[in-house]
């Protein structure tokens, strides 16, 4: 199979145990961050390059609204309702303070202008009127936010609120920021029509009349960062200063992640630097994409004799810059299947082996259904062998 010459035996490790950590404090790296915990993890793989306390739970402001927004896109996609759709804020939505759009109660937005406020300012209004929507009351939403943290393996966090305000018990870490905000990018890339916005604005019609609001991104990357493409800051007087940042440079996404930091620029500037270590000393190759043909399998009984095994999913490998290191692929076919196939089941495996180790699998699936064959098909097939 086809050989590629790639890289790195310090990023190795990583291969064999995705989430796994490729350089900690005090190694060859050279931080000294100040913010209390840190987290740089590749976004297509999940591997942690680098990390500070990952683990320690504390406030974390407004970047709970990563969870938020998560929540909003899923019940989006998932049909409950439209970007059209009209939300109206309640006396409790309107009434949180903090960072907000000065929404009124009774006033109505589109959930797309909601959401779009909630990415670009960090709207604490706009997120509970759209926690309310999605889910009739902020604490029905919230026990959906734990639910997912729980399966995304978030096992820091405890949400109490839909927007980040300052409670006890409302914590997360480092590394569970990453992880939400790995999946918020990693599914919906389209919220970075917002999350690389810098400026726009909302109208709000109330019984007062129309006024057009600003609405400016409080993430700095976006004016200070190439390839920035989100994510989400937060402070408040208990969780100080924190930010998830996340970049993309030549194919390769990356999500820096501070908590605590002890100022407004200090959390840009370990983010960026953060972000500037994984692109200078690593790099991501993909494997076979999705739908390449690995060949046919004989079908049993079938109303065609065979079908196409195709890629499930590509595989991407996190190769640390400047060894060498050989990967090569392995394909593992079914001989036969019996018909009826279902399109995309299963049919076959794709292993990714680097040096000898495996640090990648896909399935093989069907291209297309197949049916059983009718007596009759049958029949004629028997008699073409026959003669």
């Amino acid at each position: 199979m086809k050989k590629r010459i790639l890289a790195a035996v310090t990023a190795f490790f990583c291969f064999l145990a995705p989430f796994s950590v490729c350089a900690e404090e005090g190694d060859s790296s050279g931080f000294q961050l100040q913010s209390k915990s840190a987290v740089l993890m590749d976004q297509a793989t999940g591997t942690v390059i680098y990390e500070k306390n990952s683990h320690e739970a504390m406030p974390l402001a407004s970047v709970t609204k990563i969870m938020t927004l998560l929540l909003i896109y899923e019940a989006q996609a998932d049909g409950k309702f439209e970007w059209t759709d009209s939300v109206q804020v309640s006396e409790h939505a309107a009434g949180m303070g903090g960072s907000q759009v000065f929404l009124e109660p009774g006033e109505t937005q589109t959930a797309a202008d909601m959401t779009k406020c909630i990415a670009i300012a960090s709207a604490n209004d706009a997120a509970v009127s759209m926690a309310e929507f999605v889910a009739g009351t902020e604490e029905a939403f919230v026990v959906k936010m734990n639910e997912r943290a729980k399966e995304l393996g978030m096992a820091d966090t405890v949400f109490v609120n839909a927007c980040g305000l300052d409670v006890d018990g409302h914590v997360s870490s480092a590394y569970d920021i990453a992880l939400m905000s790995r999946e918020l990018m990693n599914h919906f890339p389209e919220i970075q029509q917002y999350t690389t916005t810098w400026m726009d604005t909302i109208t709000h019609k109330t019984k007062k009349g129309e006024s057009e609001f600003g609405l400016t991104n409080t993430n700095k990357l976006i004016k200070w960062y190439e390839g920035t493409t989100g994510l989400k800051t937060g402070s408040t007087s208990k969780a100080l200063y924190c930010f998830s940042g996340t970049a993309e440079r030549n194919g390769m996404g990356l999500i820096g992640t501070v908590m605590a930091a002890p100022d407004f620029k200090t959390r840009f500037q370990e983010v960026m630097k953060l972000l500037d270590y994984g692109f200078a000393n690593y790099t991501i190759e993909k494997g076979y994409p999705v739908g390449q043909d690995m060949g046919k399998i004989p079908v049993e009984k079938g109303m065609q004799e065979g079908v196409n095994a195709v890629v499930k999913d590509e595989i991407s490998v996190l190769m640390g810059k400047g060894s060498n290191g050989e990967w090569e692929t392995k394909t593992e076919l079914m001989p036969t299947i019996k018909a009826p196939i279902a399109q995309g089941s299963k049919v076959g495996e794709m292993i990714y082996t680097l040096d000898g180790k495996e640090v990648g699998r896909t399935d093989l699936i069907a291209a297309e259904a197949v049916e059983k064959a009718s007596v009759h098909m049958m029949l004629q097939r028997m008699m073409k062998l026959w003669c």
